[in-house]
């Protein structure tokens, strides 16, 4: 009930339309069951036909307006879910999502969202049309006899709230672990396709291709499962509906025989019970089919309650770069050892300065601090003597250019790959930036240049190449304080110095650190530390 309650707060905005769903609904389903009613009643007192005629052709009209009312409140909902999650995950990022799988993700933003529709439009509005139906089909048994009305409401109740209440927990339970399945699957072929290449040199596919039909094995298992309980809630609800039918049949007759109520009476609380049980019939199935979706909503509530690592600040300093420092800061992942202890470092404008030391000494750790993608332990780090948890979080990306390890390049033209470091920026502008970092060159030699297509994650392009436009970016984006992270990594010595004599001539106003275990690219360096 938790999970539904917080989903359901996200249609607030469209009551409006929720409540014309409803009525639409309402009066389509009581359209539907009073064409056999009136026909009963005509069998003792005549009746206009045209009446009959009108109830068929408004349950048609009124039905396709709930279920136009119900979709646009779901695909209006998920769209503001999708754009919900997209945030959550940049407030996450980058420290809570490197220790998530990215094919978990994936299945969440798909899957798992496009499954909350069966809520949106599919349960809240038929829950209480259900309620308002059943409610008038009640009030009008009352008016011949009160044992009828609640005998019809015994029925409604059996099959409506009981059966989803015996079925659901089961239910809910498999979908749970149905989930977590469908997530892992997805997360493994997507190692699986990330990975080819080695998995074909080393000869893994055998026991890759094992691992995949495993997974799909507990996969088809659980959704056998889930498909046997909803033949089982299917077969339950059909017994319910045909002894509550039966049961309105003897009590009818039985009063019918006392004289207690008309013969007509008798026959049209018959056929109203017998025409009355969809809307509650929609109920009864709802606990296979809303299982998967509740199951889905838990995953992407946990996903929206999470807390990020760092909080993005608005309400602080902006600031102009003067030099930063790192002072007796002290920092571990989670649970670890610590990888930084106790550490103080100067970094003064207008210098380059090297930083350098075995792999796992915290060199990059370093970078991720002064970029604020964690938090130190214990210490503080400065930026022109401002505290970094008091500088606004726009101004500080402003300020600070970051080329991390590994550069990422999105499915997308080279220009606009570039180009994400300045929106702002000119086709001119993006040039320079690209012949600084020496890859302009090789650009004009693609047969579409800067218009050219990159692939998912830049698969065609080489190491270096990637390294370079990574480099562009940085140049582009031009911010006062530049860390960079092993960036000559992919490149060969000749590339090397070129790219390093572009970095030194950039950084006539500005400050770099260099990240790196080449001795080589700390030629221009003003300063090196090692750390031990």
């Amino acid at each position: 009930m938790k999970t539904l309650i917080k989903l359901s707060k996200m249609v607030l905005p469209l009551l409006p339309v929720m409540f014309i769903a409803v009525i639409l609904g309402t009066a389509g389903h009581l359209c539907a069951i009073s064409i056999p009613v009136m026909a009963s009643i005509m069998l003792y007192k005549p009746l206009p036909l045209f009446m009959l005629f009108a109830a068929g052709v408004f349950r048609g009209i009124l039905h396709y307006g709930e279920q136009y009312c119900n979709h646009f409140i779901a695909f209006t909902v998920l769209a503001r879910i999708r754009g919900i999650v997209f945030k959550k995950l940049r407030q996450l990022g980058p420290a809570k999502l490197e220790c998530k799988q990215k094919g978990d993700l994936i299945s969440l933003i798909t899957n798992d969202i496009e499954l909350l529709e069966v809520f949106y439009a599919h349960t809240i509005s038929p829950v209480c049309i259900a309620l308002t139906v059943e409610t008038a089909c009640c009030i009008f048994l009352a008016h011949h006899s009160i044992i009828l009305s609640a005998c019809a409401l015994i029925s409604y109740i059996s099959v409506g709230i009981l059966i989803p209440l015996i079925t659901g927990k089961k239910a809910a339970e498999d979908a749970k672990r149905f989930r977590k399945s469908f997530s892992e699957i997805n997360a493994l072929i997507l190692d699986c396709i990330r990975g080819i290449e080695q998995t074909i040199l080393f000869g893994n596919g055998l026991k890759k291709l094992n691992e995949i039909q495993k997974n799909s094995r507990i996969l088809s298992s659980l959704q056998k499962k889930m498909a046997e309980n909803e033949g089982k809630t299917g077969a339950v609800t059909g017994l319910f509906i045909t002894s509550g039918s039966l049961l309105m049949v003897f009590v009818a007759f039985s009063l019918k025989n006392k004289g207690l109520i008309s013969s007509e009476a008798a026959i049209t609380a018959v056929i109203l019970q017998f025409c009355s049980f969809a809307p509650v019939i929609a109920l009864a199935n709802l606990s296979s089919g809303l299982s998967s979706t509740i199951a889905a909503g838990k995953r992407l509530l946990s996903l929206l309650e999470e807390k990020p690592s760092v909080n993005e600040i608005i309400n602080g300093t902006d600031i102009e770069f003067n030099g930063s420092e790192l002072d007796k800061v002290s920092f571990s992942y989670k649970q670890g050892t610590e990888v930084i202890k106790n550490l103080s470092i100067n970094f003064p404008k207008n210098k380059i300065i090297g930083i350098k030391g075995k792999s796992g000494s915290g060199k990059s750790t370093i970078l991720k601090l002064l970029m604020r993608f964690y938090d130190a332990s214990s210490g503080r780090v400065k930026i022109s003597g401002t505290d970094i948890n008091k500088i606004n979080s726009m101004s500080l990306k402003r300020t600070e250019s970051y080329i991390s390890q590994e550069t990422i390049l999105f499915h997308d033209t080279i220009k606009n790959n570039i180009k994400i470091a300045n929106l702002n920026a000119t086709d001119k502008e993006i040039e320079e930036a690209c012949i600084k970092a020496h890859i302009h060159d090789f650009i004009q030699t693609l047969p579409d240049k800067y218009n050219t297509e990159v692939s998912e994650l830049g698969d065609n392009f080489s190491g270096g190449e990637r390294q370079r436009l990574g480099l562009a970016r940085s140049f582009l984006h031009s911010g006062d304080f530049l860390l960079l992270d092993e960036p000559t990594s992919n490149l060969d010595s000749l590339n090397e110095k070129l790219i390093m004599d572009a970095v030194k001539k950039e950084s006539n106003d500005k400050t770099v650190v260099i990240v790196s275990h080449r001795e080589s690219t700390f030629e221009h360096a003003d300063i090196i530390f090692e750390l031990k």
